[in-house]
């Protein structure tokens, strides 16, 4: 997989997100009480922009992309500076002598300059670097035979320039700018598919809290059920026609409901917290959202979302480049035992002021003279090296790069093979939710009526208290399983878009495609 191919990836997938959102639809308001209205893709775009997660995969991206550009720059000249100032020492040192014992004079210097470099970097990996060295010197000596001491002032010009070039042997700035680019690469695509990932687990706490609120309101109704046939069993009361026994459990169930009305709210209300938090709302933003519990039921061609799968997975992009990676740390680790060969020269003028004292103009002028008098220093130097026996340090090295090459392609194919697996659970778990919330739309539109029904024979003295209840406790199951089944319905869609990228409904990728010209 070539870097260009990888770019053009990139920039597919900064639309993922875009793509996806194109399938919900939303409105964002605030009421007069200050409330949030939120629908489906508000949650998604509040969570994109202002949670936790997104931030924080925000700075792990962008700091992997000032890691690229520093490698980058090193292609780029530099230009460094030092200055002394001052540079001041004094220290004492043995002078040795033939006839007699050594003597110890002392020494003092006083240093003020400094140094400048240009360093332009070869696409081949070597350098031309320009340098200059230009200081004053105060040179003092106290001699340890009678105490006298010894000045002098001089000024030191140095100018040179310098090659070096490492010749049949990688270019090792290439290879860090391309590690560095594989490694920003991968970046992107793990925070496009974390992206994918925060819309999933959106979706799942908005339908979560969807399903609280809509708990909250099926206990509402419960309760309201339970308060009218508590009224009908006082008048029943009234007029002799119900057992106290019936009575006594009518007003246990308006007991029963409000605890578990009061439960539903309270569970409501935690869900909410949880859910601002993971959206990146203040935990004191009112919300409330909003959703017309409507579906879509569409055909999924199996072949078809493997195909899209394996094209445009986020995790296939990044086993690719974790490969890319492993290559180049085997080729290094080839190169513990290879045959190097480096080329490096230098051209050097050098003046040194001969006055001995002076002002600085002074010495200036003589250093530049002593350096257009003085002959050249250069050389060059065609090094080479081959490390004979290293007892396979080498070959223990490129072993065990070799062996991680072979387990991150081993891991690639199985990578693929869960995907493909991935893609075929989540089809059958559509298919599966798809027929249960049709099933559950009819028990639960049986169970109303059969519930209204119970609630006329008891009105009518035809049953018990305790049977409408029963009828009242089916009611309510009935309605959490088809909520259940549409909540599950909801996050398998959301999950095949996730795993798929592919938009089934419409027949269209949920990746955008951009032209060179950058028009769409």
């Amino acid at each position: 997989m070539t870097i260009e191919f990888e770019r053009i990836m990139i920039s597919k997938y900064i639309y993922i997100i875009i793509g996806l959102l194109l399938s919900q639809l939303g409105i964002k308001s605030i009421s007069a009480q200050d409330t949030l209205l939120v629908r489906y893709q508000d949650a998604i775009n509040i969570a994109l922009d202002e949670s936790y997660s997104i931030q924080s995969h925000i700075k792990q991206r962008d700091a992997m992309n000032h890691y690229y550009g520093y490698y980058k720059a090193t292609f780029k000249p530099r230009f460094d500076i030092s200055l002394n100032t001052p540079l001041w020492s004094e220290y004492v040192n043995q002078i040795d002598r033939a006839d007699g014992l050594p003597v110890y004079n002392s020494y003092g210097s006083f240093q003020v300059g400094g140094s400048a470099k240009l360093t332009y970097v070869l696409p081949t990996g070597g350098d031309i670097a320009l340098s200059a060295n230009m200081y004053q010197e105060d040179l003092s000596t106290i001699l340890a035979s009678g105490g006298d001491e010894l000045k002098t002032r001089q000024f030191y010009s140095r100018y040179w320039l310098s090659f070096n070039q490492p010749l049949f042997t990688r270019n090792k700035l290439k290879e860090n700018l391309m590690e560095a680019e594989f490694l920003y690469t991968k970046a992107v695509h793990y925070f496009t598919r974390n992206q994918m990932d925060i819309v999933y687990e959106v979706s799942k706490g908005f339908y979560l809290l969807v399903k609280a609120a809509s708990e909250v309101n099926i206990a509402k109704e419960k309760l309201e059920n339970s308060r009218e046939s508590y009224r009908v069993a006082q008048l029943k009361a009234e007029s002799g026609r119900i057992a106290d026994a019936d009575m006594f459990s009518a007003e246990v169930s308006v007991a029963s409901d409000q605890a578990n009305l009061l439960k539903s709210r309270n569970q409501s209300r935690n869900i909410e917290e949880a859910f601002k938090q993971l959206i990146g709302l203040s935990a004191t933003q009112s919300i409330q959202i909003f959703t017309d519990m409507k579906y879509d039921v569409f055909a999924i061609d199996e072949q078809k979302a493997i195909e899209e799968s394996l094209l445009n997975r986020p995790e296939i992009y990044e086993s690719n480049m974790n490969i890319n990676l492993s290559s180049i740390e085997l080729d290094r680790a080839k190169r513990v035992r290879e045959f190097k060969v480096y080329l490096s020269a230098y051209y050097d003028l050098t003046g040194i002021s001969t006055n001995g004292s002076g002002s600085t103009v002074d010495l200036m002028g003589s250093s530049l003279n002593d350096l257009t008098n003085r002959p050249a220093n250069r050389g060059i130097a065609l090094t080479l090296t081959y490390p004979i026996y290293d007892w396979g340090r080498g070959r223990e090295k490129t072993q065990e790069a070799k062996l991680r090459l072979e387990e991150r392609e081993l891991s690639h194919e199985d990578l693929k093979t869960t995907i493909v697996r991935e893609v075929k659970e989540v089809i059958r778990t559509v298919a599966e939710s798809q027929e249960l919330i049709l099933i559950h739309k009819k028990n639960m539109d049986l169970a109303r009526k059969s519930y209204n029904i119970s609630k006329m024979r008891f009105e009518n003295g035809d049953i018990s208290n305790q049977e409408l209840s029963m009828e009242r406790e089916r009611l309510e199951s009935v309605q959490l399983d088809y909520l259940n089944s549409y909540i599950n319905y909801q996050l398998a869609v959301n999950d095949l878009k996730r795993k798929t990228l592919w938009d089934f409904a419409n027949g269209r990728s949920y990746l955008v495609e951009k032209s060179p010209t950058g028009s769409n």
